[in-house]
């Protein structure tokens, strides 16, 4: 897809336009996984809306300027772009490495904001996923994902996303240092990954992410021992009905996988 090379969003924006009084009517539902509450500023208002719709190069722009008001905004589209719509590595390393910024100026600037904390563990979990995650953990990334995942937990103990991002966490460390390894040097557990998307699932069902990384982590945890229980949860995921074009994207991730 030329768009998605170009980093656009390659699908119709029309159902997730969210337009004038629409966004405040859906934030409930749209913001399940990170519980972020909705605006007082009509400028960061507009920068959650153009990330919903799918022009998340206007929400990094848009959020980027409002330091931490947007930085959840600006951070969150980095990642989802840098993830789904972004081939070339070098650039969208750079995007990452811009969105760590911002959220390590946003976690000492508002230590008492979950998402600040929360986007730091998610722009630094997906930067490992570009670099590989063995390079990211001789880096020391792997210690400040769990620290953020953490501090987001307690503040937040609600907070899907984070409970997604941390099973992600425990699976990804076994899957490249093994299981042994995973728990001596960086307290990383099967039975913590499962309890964590469990947890998730439990808070936020509708959400495809959860269901497809679950299934991503089986596979990295048991092989294919767990291919059906797999295959079942992406055809969850893929079931899902998207909100936003985050959403959106994941559905159409989770297909993918089914079609592999």
């Amino acid at each position: 897809m030329a768009a998605a090379k170009a980093g656009g969003f390659p699908y119709d924006a029309a159902p997730y336009t969210y337009a004038g009084p629409a966004l405040r009517k859906h934030w409930k539902r749209l913001h399940a996984g990170d519980r972020e509450p909705f605006p007082a500023d009509d400028a960061v208002v507009e920068a959650w809306r153009a990330f919903h719709r799918g022009d998340f190069a206007a929400a990094i722009s848009q959020g980027a300027k409002l330091g931490v008001r947007g930085v959840a905004a600006a951070n969150k589209a980095a990642a989802v772009q840098a993830t789904y719509l972004i081939d070339d590595d070098a650039r969208a390393v750079k995007l990452l490495q811009e969105a760590a910024a911002r959220a390590a100026r946003a976690v000492q600037a508002e230590p008492e904001y979950p998402n600040a904390w929360y986007l730091q563990a998610f722009v630094l979990g997906r930067y490992a996923q570009r670099i590989s995650v063995v390079k990211a953990l001789a880096e020391g990334v792997g210690g400040k994902v769990r620290a953020a995942l953490e501090r987001t937990l307690e503040l937040e103990p609600r907070h899907a996303d984070a409970h997604i991002a941390f099973g992600l966490y425990h699976a990804e460390i076994i899957d490249k240092v093994g299981a042994l390894a995973g728990r001596v040097t960086y307290g990383a557990s099967a039975a913590e990954s499962e309890r964590h998307f469990q947890q998730a699932l439990k808070l936020n069902p509708s959400a495809a992410v959860a269901w497809m990384e679950y299934a991503n982590a089986l596979l990295m945890i048991h092989g294919e021992r767990k291919h059906d229980e797999a295959v079942r949860l992406y055809r969850k995921a893929a079931a899902c009905v998207p909100a936003d074009a985050m959403e959106r994207l994941d559905v159409e991730q989770a297909k993918a996988e089914l079609a592999d």
